[in-house]
């Protein structure tokens, strides 16, 4: 779409009763913003449908002649999708300014050749003559009706180091901080967040609990509606119906973040240190956007970066652990075992000794195992193997079509063993498994992977002591890193009266 400046006015092309001439966005270096004119009397819907948003023209079932006369009146503003300056480029949705991102078309809208970003293509084409529009206007009060008091309706308690992360969340929402909370795998981080969201909500904030992955979305949703049942939960993803719902509880994956703009008072980012966020600074760019200005953020993980830890040791980044598991049982510590060179055995249709003896253990005394390997081609070879050990192991990968299938067999113990990729490192709790890893050498196993796998054993009160033992043709720094961070987690929990002895 291209725009004509008109007393000092943006005016679409569309809607102009004269011949002007007119621009595309990314070829002004300046948009006017109307003050606010409180006397209009706005659209309620449309407020609801924009605050906190931006978003493309196509996105907003509203006339564009309502849309601008909301503009004219100040309650919304059209902003560039693209910034240039120079040679350099950027996405104002997105955040990228690779130029390989970038690429030309004829586009019909503005009729030349228009840039647009291929980054984030998926939530609509923003281009040079793209607009996109964000409600500047009062916001929606998003408790109209209701009262303060205990929205809080969970009648768990927490355990001593939970309790602890629990009052530091809440003072960092209060004091509008910025807060790590490092909590083992399994130490109950969704129960540690629920005081703090009550108390934001019960000042009028908006909060977002924002995920890299679809499936932690459809687990939170209903457990956080479940302890906030007076308060609207809008769940994001794609193809989710809530996407327009304004509410004071949003579970958004990552990726849904790229629709808002300033929108929450408190965002809380769950496992910050899993793939895509950890790597895509498209997704961590759209994090930051949708945080209000002075606004409180939450990292949630078991697994932070070197460079976290870092800063958590040199007192430069502000945190909290919770080093042990509600059971007040120790983490299992992984072993190393040694196992020669796998791969050529794998060619030769065969499976380290040693391993092979650990399969059979597990499966003589009917104690469920995973056992992760670093490649699909490797997984394949080595299922043919142990199904003439029982022919009931299965496999599963990230593109399996039967993995959520394979999943629920698992819990209710219909398989034995499951081979399984690293799609399996984190999200799945089984009561009572062992777990290895062949090949735990191998780049893909990284220290936040290893110390996730091994993290899935131990994990219920009745079941504490689940062994991890990881295969090798050579020990390496992730390894030893993973198994310090977790004899040192160990450590701490003891030094806080936190595990039994």
């Amino acid at each position: 779409m291209r725009f004509a400046i008109v007393d000092d006015q943006l005016i679409p092309a569309p809607l102009l009763t004269a011949l002007q001439k007119t621009h595309t966005l990314s070829q002004l270096k300046s948009l006017p913003q109307i003050p606010l004119q409180s006397s209009f009397s706005f659209n309620h819907q449309l407020q609801y449908y924009l605050s906190g948003k931006q978003l493309l023209l196509e996105d907003i079932p509203f006339p564009l002649e309502e849309i601008h006369k909301h503009y004219q009146n100040g309650y919304l503003i059209y902003h560039k999708a693209l910034y240039h300056q120079r040679e350099q480029t950027q996405c104002l949705r997105c955040g990228t300014r690779d130029s390989h991102w970038f690429a030309h078309f004829p586009c019909a809208r503005c009729g030349g050749e228009c840039l647009y970003c291929r980054q984030c293509l998926m939530m609509g084409r923003v281009s040079g003559c793209t607009p996109l529009i964000s409600w500047v206007g009062p916001a929606p009060d998003s408790r109209e009706g209701k009262t303060d008091g205990e929205l809080l309706q969970w009648t768990g308690t927490l355990s001593a180091g939970q309790q602890q992360a629990s009052n530091r969340v809440v003072y960092a929402i209060e004091k509008r901080n910025e807060l790590l909370v490092w909590a083992v795998c399994g130490a109950g981080k969704t129960e540690v967040l629920f005081k703090g969201i009550e108390h934001a909500i019960n000042q009028g904030d908006r909060v977002c609990i924002a995920t890299p992955r679809t499936d932690v979305v459809l687990e939170l949703t209903p457990r956080l509606k479940a302890v906030f049942p007076d308060i609207e939960v809008a769940s994001l993803y794609g193809g989710s119906e809530d996407r327009h719902k304004y509410a004071p509880l949003t579970i958004s994956t990552t990726h849904q973040l790229l629709r808002f703009n300033q929108a929450f008072d408190t965002v809380i980012v769950d496992e910050v240190d899993a793939f895509p966020y950890s790597v895509d600074h498209t997704l961590q760019y759209a994090v930051q956007r949708a945080r209000k200005p002075g606004s409180a953020m939450i990292y949630l993980t078991a697994t932070p970066s070197q460079a976290w830890q870092r800063e958590c040791r040199l007192g430069k980044r502000d945190f909290v652990t919770i080093p042990a598991r509600f059971h007040r049982h120790p983490l299992p510590v992984p072993k190393f075992i040694w196992c020669g060179n796998w791969e050529k055995r794998l060619v030769r249709k065969t499976l380290p000794d040693n391993l092979l003896r650990w399969v059979k253990q597990r499966l003589d005394t009917n104690k469920q195992a995973l056992l992760f390997a670093p490649k699909i081609s490797s997984m394949e070879v080595m299922l043919s193997i142990l199904r003439k050990l029982h022919p009931k192991i299965e496999s599963v990968h990230a593109e399996d079509p039967k993995r959520k299938e394979k999943v629920i067999r698992m819990r209710n113990k219909e398989i034995p063993l499951l081979l399984t990729t690293t799609i399996l490192e984190r999200g799945v709790t089984f009561p009572n498994i062992d777990v290895a890893v062949l090949g735990a050498e191998d780049q893909i196993f990284s220290e936040s992977a290893l110390v996730q796998i091994a993290g899935r054993a131990g994990r219920s009160a009745q079941f504490p002591k689940g062994e991890v033992s990881f295969f090798h043709y050579g020990k390496t720094e992730a390894m030893v890193q993973a198994q310090r961070q977790i004899v040192k987690m160990n450590s701490e929990g003891l030094k806080r009266g936190l595990l039994d002895k």
